[in-house]
């Protein structure tokens, strides 16, 4: 088991490496405003993350915990939740405030992420009210998710800000034509809720997020396309954002973002991901939400698919998604949490290194 000590290096040592990307892509790209926007959003979250918890506190905004969830989590209950009230809605402003290539795009990205913010608060509230912590139904989670992607994507094509060349390693491109809008929409729909399903451990998902931000940061620069250089400044400002509430949920967390932030998180990954046709890198980036993601997949399948065969469902993991899995083979959170972290770093290295050689 980790130490508080070790606990907190963990997070200095993600903050710490967040900061030294954040100056060598300022100096390097020479563009100052990478610096302003982590550093104005890491502080404008902290601060408002800090006297948040009071408010969520006195509202009784409190987490519930699943009976069938590992039992050291019972102690996480109460614990003040809907945590991307906060963060969230500062991220709107930002958008506000931002050059967007076209004022309807602005106005689209503005409408979709208040759709899934409006999803998730209801699935929270829901589950809060209720306190069983379940909300709405997975079906009509799904079905509003696929909706709102429905929309962005088909505006988003509609007016050119979809591309449907796909670039590949080593200065190739593809062509998909008809997959690019169900693509577009499997990204933002597959990437909301595996944000979603990774959020099950103190600072998992904020982390991880915060890492995909920074990588996403650097590589639309990388594009040199000052068309799109709005998406990296929104991606530095959401690097910040999640560390800033990162240093309130990591281990042992005085807030949980809730489906209220999960969900608005994974959504604006894909929607950054398909406005700049960075799938590829994407795809490497959020890998270990798309692990989560798929583990649950395979859980469920495979438990499905044993019960048809043989009248009695087994299971290939002893909980899903993996995170517990591990957690009750014996590692504690803070073990696993940092691993992930740790691997998460690799795949950004991993990415950027390959779009270098696009």
């Amino acid at each position: 088991m980790m130490t508080g000590k070790s606990k907190l290096s963990s997070f200095k040592y993600l903050l710490l490496t967040s900061f030294i990307v954040i100056v060598v892509s300022t100096i390097y790209f020479q563009k100052i405003f990478i610096f302003i926007c982590y550093f104005l959003s890491l502080s404008l979250s902290f601060l408002s993350v800090k006297y948040g918890i009071r408010v969520i506190q006195s509202k009784n905004l409190l987490q519930n915990i699943r009976a069938e969830g590992p039992l050291t989590h019972l102690n996480k209950r109460n614990t003040p939740t809907m945590g991307g009230i906060i963060i969230i809605p500062i991220f709107l402003l930002i958008v506000l405030l931002t050059n967007f290539p076209g004022l309807e795009l602005k106005i689209l990205f503005l409408f979709t992420i208040l759709g899934f913010f409006i999803i998730g608060l209801c699935d929270d509230f829901l589950g809060i009210k209720n306190k069983i912590n379940k909300g709405l139904s997975v079906k009509q989670k799904l079905f509003l998710q696929i909706l709102l992607a429905i929309i962005f994507t088909i505006f988003a094509w509609n007016n050119n800000y979809i591309n449907s060349n796909i670039a590949i390693p080593f200065n190739y491109e593809i062509d998909i034509r008809k997959l690019t809008l169900p693509l577009a929409i499997l990204t933002i729909v597959s990437l909301s809720n595996s944000v979603n399903l990774t959020d099950g451990l103190d600072g998992l998902a904020a982390g991880c997020c915060s890492i995909v931000f920074c990588g996403l940061g650097v590589e639309i620069l990388l594009n040199n396309d000052p068309s799109l250089i709005v998406f990296s400044l929104l991606s530095f400002s959401m690097t910040g954002l999640c560390l800033g509430f990162l240093a309130f949920n990591k281990f042992p967390a005085k807030i949980f973002m809730g489906d209220t932030g999960s969900l608005c998180l994974g959504s604006i990954i894909g929607m950054i991901c398909v406005l700049t046709n960075s799938y590829l890198t994407t795809l490497i980036f959020s890998g270990v939400f798309l692990i989560e993601a798929f583990s649950v997949i395979l859980q469920v399948s495979y438990f499905k698919i044993t019960k048809f065969l043989h009248q009695e469902g087994k299971r290939l993991l002893l909980m899903s998604p993996l995170h517990h899995h591990f957690e009750l083979k014996g590692s504690h959170e803070t073990i696993i949490v940092e691993n992930f972290w740790k691997t998460n770093i690799m795949l950004v290295i991993l990415g950027i290194v390959l779009k270098i050689s696009i």
